[in-house]
């Protein structure tokens, strides 16, 4: 299993709920969540080994989001 951690411009539950699907859809990634009380809005990820950050960048990319990955 990874941890993948991100920096997001995801600000409200409203947000959340918009791309909610598209991380829920992907079966590499097991649980995630993004933290609203964090100043960066944290988004945390546990994925199978096969999920790489670009990935995650680019499907937040494609609901309008701005996502950038923060090293450990």
């Amino acid at each position: 299993m990874e941890l993948l951690i991100f920096q997001t411009d995801i600000k409200s539950k409203k947000k959340v709920k918009s791309i909610s699907p598209i991380l829920n859809g992907r079966s590499d990634i097991l649980k995630w969540s993004i933290d609203l009380e964090d100043i960066d809005n944290v988004l945390r990820i546990e994925a199978t080994e096969n999920l790489l950050e670009e990935e995650v960048i680019n499907l937040a990319k494609v609901k309008g989001f701005h996502v950038k990955a923060l090293s450990d």
